[in-house]
């Protein structure tokens, strides 16, 4: 094995006054707050918190609260909760400690919970060694040959080795030196519990043992998440990533590369966390990786790249194979002359039929290969034939409803007319099939407080008509013909209404709102019209008004920190759980744009969104002069009714399922709508012993309704290698993936788990993997290096900053609604999205040069980083925020700004 290695500086035996929850602290007191936070700007509560955190140096203030944790408590595994397979994914990461019990000491010294500051730091060198990698196999139609698997290293090839860090934040491939971990054991020791030793900020923990003062450490000698994206992008960026390659490791999703499909999905499809599988079920066990897929079905493909292709086999469908049902794909091999084919799934022989039969090349190939989309690529489409439809009649268009919270504050805060406006201008740009001038799209339009207004825009009115129901408790659509109209031809009648709607309520008193019977009205609307679609929801309080699915505030501060601090994450049922049914069952995705002031329940009013496809978007205390996203929401790729499953081949299988989901049993994946930004986590167990000739093959297949109305089949396969090595494993990890899949992982976990034992597992399970690599890959060295696989030299920042984000946090200084929305965010997010939300950008603006169109490249999201004289530019991919020094050049400020200086700026006129 050969890997790039950080070694760490020589080993002290006393630890600094604060680590390993030593009460002195570490170094300095923080400094005093800046000043009051904009209210309601939550992301920069985040955010900052992250700055301070030190996701890639070791300097820590205290933000929240000095956390230490005590051993987890077992808890009995509740029921899962509806539209989820049942639970066990996360209680198998609770295992017994790692073999290598140093290492589990040298976790413990990492207090990773815990927020301090080091006060010192030392110069380090990091020597550097060539890396290696096993010569991939070169794909084909046949199964491939196995790989080579090079011997562990000999004792004189470095590795990724270094000292352990106080906190997990400043694991890098350098860290701060080891704690004194020689002796009995004592009250610095790990505590045990029904979990296993957990490692973390426990009283009188290694910094009780004595020995000479920690030295200082350079944080530049610390391996930085920036510079790894650098490195990467300057190695592949900008170059052809070709896929006829099995199991390749893809270049980060940071890095701007062109994907040329040759047999295997792009990675902006399919992404796993690691691309060689471990061949038998007890390599995995041992190694701890989790073994899955972060799938994007509907991934934007850029416009340098070839979109897929749609295969029509006519009124006989697809070709699929008997047994498995897997489709027609690139892995099928075929045989006797061309008659026959072997699954590459389930190795079943079929029969080829007689409209699809082609002969055979001195290969074994089809001589039509390279003129079948479903031979020669990864991804690509089938039109579906009548028997993928519901009743075997094809689909109608879709639809969209936008329905308007009409009660006083929002009418008074002009929102209302800000979202008529908005309105106006995006019924022009609804989504539409490619070539056309129109889109097929209807829409329709509903006002509400505590009683619902339909509206009649047929395109025959002068002026649109409104409708009344009153009874919320018996829900129905007073009007069919008129409710659902083409834009085009109602555009009249539509901007009328539009103009009139803030007009109608300017005069109300009514504060008090429904909430359920809106969705369930707009899934009755399009019962009516047989048709699936979405409803735009755009509403701002917690439904209180008398009606089916009021709720009450449940928002318990004395829970944060408890047993049942769990129940704030939990939707009550009844109400919502049949509505998502409803809504899955007829096609109805939920958007919802809420602009609270108040506690609103959003693990409730969330739950039918996170479950039907939706999108959930929250503006506290909205202002009208802020933007909304209500215009790419309204634009983007979206596909309806739509139904996923995961095929694989021999040997495992997909076992679990994360995302904004419905699942009725455990394989079908359902969703009343899919985007191009949804992605589904996929987890996968081994039932078999792989074969390390033809590897491990999986396939995504989607069926889904087109904005045109017409029934599709979107497939995705992706080929990777297996291996007896588990060199070769955590070679061919990938770090961003792998945060995605702990994210989604904890964060459905923590519905039946105290936090403080979610945070505890993501500590041992990462304290397990590292203690595999050490023990099985990793030539010997000293007990005090702690020794990382070089593709995942990063991986204990970014799990450092996952235990930091506001939903596993517990302070009580954030509200419920916020950690709930944080939460429904990550379950639905791709790779790209959790790898930037969990390590921000921070651009220092004032090294740009304005004749140039290039942006400065990141440096590391660290406080040690912003200086006084200088302009930084915060963002996660969901907000951004300006930093600006004291010490800015008034010419800066004046150029920027258009005002003499600093203090006359106000964050309202920025």
């Amino acid at each position: 094995m050969s890997q790039q290695g950080y070694v760490a500086a020589p080993p002290y035996s006393q630890a600094q006054a604060g680590m390993g929850g030593y009460s002195a602290g570490f170094g300095n007191p923080p400094p005093q707050s800046m000043g009051p936070i904009p209210t309601g700007e939550y992301w920069f509560n985040v955010m900052m918190a992250l700055l301070k955190s030190q996701l890639s140096v070791i300097i820590i203030f205290i933000f929240f609260a000095l956390v230490s944790f005590p051993p987890p408590v077992a808890s009995a595994p509740s029921m899962s909760p509806y539209g989820q397979p049942p639970q066990s994914a996360f209680y198998s990461m609770a295992q017994a400690p790692p073999p290598t019990q140093q290492l589990t000491n040298q976790m413990s010294a990492m207090n990773i919970g815990g927020y301090g500051k080091l006060d010192g730091q030392r110069p380090m060198q990091v020597p550097q060694s060539p890396s290696s990698s096993a010569a991939p196999q070169q794909y084909h139609t046949s199964p491939p040959p196995a790989m080579g698997h090079p011997p562990l290293s000999p004792p004189g090839q470095q590795l990724s080795s270094f000292g352990s860090p106080p906190p997990m934040a400043t694991m890098g491939s350098v860290a701060a030196p080891p704690m004194g971990m020689s002796g009995p054991p004592g009250p610095g020791s790990p505590i045990s519990g029904p979990y296993g030793a957990f490692p973390g900020g426990f009283p009188g923990g290694p910094a009780q043992m004595a020995g000479p003062p920690q030295k200082k450490l350079d944080p530049d000698s610390i391996p930085s998440t920036t510079h790894v994206i650098e490195d990467d992008q300057a190695k592949r960026g900008g170059q052809v990533y070709v896929t006829n390659i099995r199991g390749q490791v893809p270049p980060l999703v940071t890095t701007d590369f062109t994907v040329q499909d040759q047999g295997n999905a792009s990675p902006r499809f399919m992404r796993c966390t690691t691309y060689s599988f471990p061949s038998t079920a007890d390599l995995a066990k041992q190694c701890k990786v989790p073994l899955a897929a972060i799938i994007k079905p509907f991934a934007t493909v850029p416009k340098n790249e070839t979109p897929l292709y749609i295969v029509n086999h006519g009124e006989t469908g697809p070709i699929r194979c008997n047994r498995c049902k897997a489709y027609m794909c690139p892995y099928m091999q075929f045989m006797d002359g061309g008659r026959r084919y072997q699954c590459g799934f389930c190795s079943c022989v079929n029969e080829v039929p007689v409209q699809y039969f082609q002969h055979l090349d001195h290969m074994g190939r089809r001589m039509d290969l390279y003129e079948r989309p479903e031979l020669s690529l990864g991804s690509y489409e089938f039109i579906a034939t009548l028997d993928y439809c519901k009743n075997n009649k094809p689909p109608n268009p879709p639809a969209y409803i936008f329905m308007i919270d009409v009660s006083y504050n929002n009418i008074k805060s002009g929102l209302v007319k800000l979202i008529c406006e908005e309105l106006k201008t995006l019924l022009d740009r609804l989504p539409k099939e490619e070539g056309a001038e129109t889109s097929p799209i209807k829409v329709g339009f509903v006002t509400y407080n505590k009683i619902l207004h339909f509206y009649n825009v047929k395109s025959a009115l002068a002026q649109p008509q409104m409708m009344v129901v009153s009874d919320v408790a018996e829900m129905f659509v007073p009007l069919l013909d008129g409710f659902l109209v083409n834009f085009q031809e109602s555009r009249a009648v539509v901007n009328n209404l539009l103009d009139q709607i803030p007009d109608m309520f300017a005069d109300t008193n009514e504060s008090e709102t429904v909430f359920a019977p809106v969705i369930q009205a707009g899934v009755e609307a399009l019962k009516a019209a047989e048709c699936s679609g979405k409803l735009f929801i755009f509403h701002s309080s917690i439904p209180t008004a008398e009606a089916p699915g009021k709720l009450k505030n449940r928002d318990d501060r004395k829970l944060v920190g408890t047993e049942k601090e769990k129940t704030l994450f939990q939707p009550l049922r009844g109400v919502y759980e049949q509505l998502t049914k409803d809504c899955v069952a007829q096609g109805c995705c939920v958007d919802l744009f809420l602009f609270p002031n108040q506690y609103v329940d959003i693990a409730t009013v969330g739950d039918v969104p996170s479950h039907t496809g939706g999108s959930i978007y929250k503006y506290s205390n909205f202002q009208v002069h802020q933007n909304i996203d209500l215009r790419r929401d309204v634009e983007k790729s979206i596909g309806f009714d739509a139904i996923m499953r995961v095929r694989t081949g021999t040997g495992f299988r997909a076992t679990d399922f994360f995302g904004a989901v419905y699942m009725n049993n455990t394989t079908d994946v359902e969703m009343a709508a899919v985007d191009c930004d949804k992605a589904v986590t996929v987890e996968f167990k081994h039932d078999d012993t792989l074969s390390e000739e033809s590897g491990a093959v999986m396939q995504c297949a989607l069926l889904y309704t087109t904005i045109g109305g017409q029934r599709r089949l979107r497939i995705h396969n992706l080929s990777l290698n297996c291996s007896s090595q588990l060199s070769e494993l955590y070679k061919s990890c990938e770090t961003d993936a792998l945060i995605n899949f702990f994210a989604k992982s904890a964060y459905r976990a923590m519905l039946n788990q105290p936090l403080k034992t979610v945070r505890e597992i993501l500590v041992n399970q990462t304290a397990h993997m590292l203690a595999c690599y050490r023990k099985n890959c990793a030539s010997p060295s000293a007990a005090s290096q702690l020794i990382l696989p070089d593709a995942m030299k990063v991986f204990p920042v970014y799990m450092n900053s996952l235990l930091k984000t506001p939903t596993l946090v517990g302070s009580t200084e954030l509200s419920t609604d916020d950690r709930v929305f944080h939460r429904l965010l990550v379950n639905a997010m791709g790779v790209e999205e959790t790898q930037v939300l969990l390590y921000p950008r921070l651009i220092p603006l004032h090294t740009m040069d304005v004749s140039s169109d290039a942006i400065p490249a990141p440096v590391r999201c660290s406080e040690e980083r912003l200086s006084e004289s200088g302009i930084f530019l915060l963002e996660n991919g969901l907000s951004m925020f300006l930093w600006l020094g004291q010490a800015c050049p008034p010419d800066l400020i004046q150029n920027l700004f258009n005002v003499p200086s600093l203090g006359h700026l106000s964050s309202e006129g920025v």
